[in-house]
């Protein structure tokens, strides 16, 4: 799986975890490094330490020695004094003369393997024209490795009279264990480490993207058509802050923008109101002029048919007047906001009251408790309930016996109100349309009444729904809380 794909918990906890490893990783490789060059400075300070030892030590003999102190002497002084020196200072000792021949060595057995009986150019050069008069040489012997240091014994006059070898055998053999001892314990540590590193990471990983996964839960449940709460977090890091801050500066903005937007909507459907009006009232206008212009055409007082016709011209008048009546009440209780004129009523006495008005025999009412209490406006809901039951019987055909059922429930401190007719039911592509303004599939009306129902309660926070089966009916459901 690429990196990229990973969430961010993911990458930091791994981010964490591999910084661990690599500073484990380092951190080893920096001591194993510091082991190997402390091993090598202890071996050329032990070696250092030896030589200025045995050369204080040759110095005692060669004062105390009665033979006179020449270079061919020496193999005489040092006959029995050589051994009890490196016996004393547990180190081989080998001395050449100023040519690089061997005079005498304190190693019983004289092999090519162990012991140079020659010495090459290199070293006597590096003794004769360095400022120290010393050098060191590394060899491998049978796979041993040797550090092997010559420099000049001099007389008491500080003349040099022979080369003096020591050749120390670095043995690692203590230090390696102490080596592997260190890696061991430093191992356990790291150990140690790598545990406490997953249990930080994880914790830590969690509690960076817990502000992040705020913030996203945030905006996925952003909307424009709603109120969107703005973040408040805690103690945030200033890079989250600085996100929060961006992201409630943008619910200013889209608020705002919403604000606009709504204003501009319902402006909107203020103007195809208007437009709607005005031809629905262009609507009877016209019958009307025309029967105006054709009483006064054919007007004659003297015609024994008059007071007839002028009865005709009447009832036409009269019929487009009230078409127009009826188009000017339904606007005006559209447009007009339910004013909220809250009391506590008995919404089971209310709905009751409101069947009075069509006097049917085929509307029935029950409810599942005699007196349901709820803070409503009275004159509001005798309107929505008449509305629905106005729709239910306009919905039913003429050949078919009407039905009309009204229900009113108590539920978890909700109350709903159900009116159910037996029409000819809702196509599923008028569905969605259902609670537009002037939408309507009657010949008369403007649509108004449901759009006025859904405007009252979403005023008083409440909803409404419906079923509907084509050919068997439909039931609206409207719902809203008691208080």
């Amino acid at each position: 799986m690429k990196l990229k794909k990973l969430s961010l918990r993911v990458r930091i906890f791994i981010a964490m975890i591999f910084l661990v490893l690599l500073a484990s990783i380092l951190i080893t490789g920096v001591a194993v490094y510091q082991n190997k060059e402390e091993t090598k400075d202890y071996h050329e300070q032990r070696l250092e330490r030896k030589e200025a030892n045995i050369k204080r030590h040759i110095d005692f003999v060669i004062q105390e020695t009665s033979f006179e102190v020449k270079t061919e002497k020496l193999p005489f002084i040092f006959k029995e004094e050589i051994y009890k020196i490196a016996s004393v200072h547990d180190l081989p000792i080998n001395l050449y003369d100023l040519d690089g021949q061997l005079l005498k060595s304190s190693i019983a057995t004289l092999t090519q393997d162990s012991l140079q009986t020659c010495l090459n150019a290199e070293v006597l050069n590096a003794l004769a024209n360095t400022v120290e008069h010393r050098f060191v040489q590394k060899r491998k012997v049978n796979g041993e490795t040797y550090q092997s240091s010559f420099t000049y014994i001099k007389d008491q006059k500080s003349k040099p009279i022979a080369i003096l070898n020591l050749p120390l055998l670095e043995n690692d053999d203590f230090l390696a264990k102490e080596l592997n001892e260190f890696l061991e314990r430093i191992a356990f540590a790291y150990l140690f480490m790598l545990l406490m590193a997953i249990a930080l990471a994880y914790v830590l990983s969690k509690y960076i993207t817990k502000s992040l996964n705020t913030i996203s839960d945030k905006i996925n449940r952003t909307r424009l058509e709603r109120r969107n709460q703005k973040i408040e977090i805690d103690s945030a890091t200033v890079e989250i802050a600085a996100l929060v801050k961006s992201y409630n500066s943008m619910i200013d903005e889209l608020e705002e923008s919403a604000v606009q937007l709504a204003t501009s909507e319902r402006e909107q459907a203020w103007r195809e109101m208007a437009k709607q009006v005005a031809h629905e009232i262009k609507n009877p206008l016209t019958p009307m002029r025309l029967t105006v212009q054709s009483f006064q055409r054919k007007f004659d007082p003297t015609d024994e048919n008059i007071h007839q016709k002028l009865d005709e011209y009447s009832k036409t008048l009269i019929q487009q007047i009230d078409t127009m009546s009826s188009i000017a009440s339904a606007f005006s209780n559209f447009a007009k906001m339910p004013a909220q004129k809250n009391e506590m009523l008995n919404v089971v006495e209310v709905v009751d009251l409101s069947l009075d008005i069509f006097n049917e025999d085929y509307i029935t009412f029950s409810s599942n408790r005699e007196e349901i209490i709820a803070n409503f406006d009275r004159t509001q809901l005798i309107r929505v309930v008449t509305n629905l039951i106005k729709n239910g019987i306009q919905a039913i055909p003429k050949d078919k016996t009407p039905e009309i059922v009204v229900k009113v429930l108590e539920e978890n401190k909700m109350i709903k109100i159900t009116v159910s007719d037996n029409g000819i039911g809702i196509s599923d592509e008028n569905k969605s349309k259902i609670f537009e303004p002037k939408f309507t599939t009657k010949t008369s009306g403007m649509g108004l009444g449901l759009a006025m129902v859904k405007n009252i309660m979403e005023t008083y926070n409440g909803s409404i729904t419906f079923t509907s089966q084509l050919g068997i009916g439909t039931t609206f459901t409207v719902t809203f809380p008691k208080e």
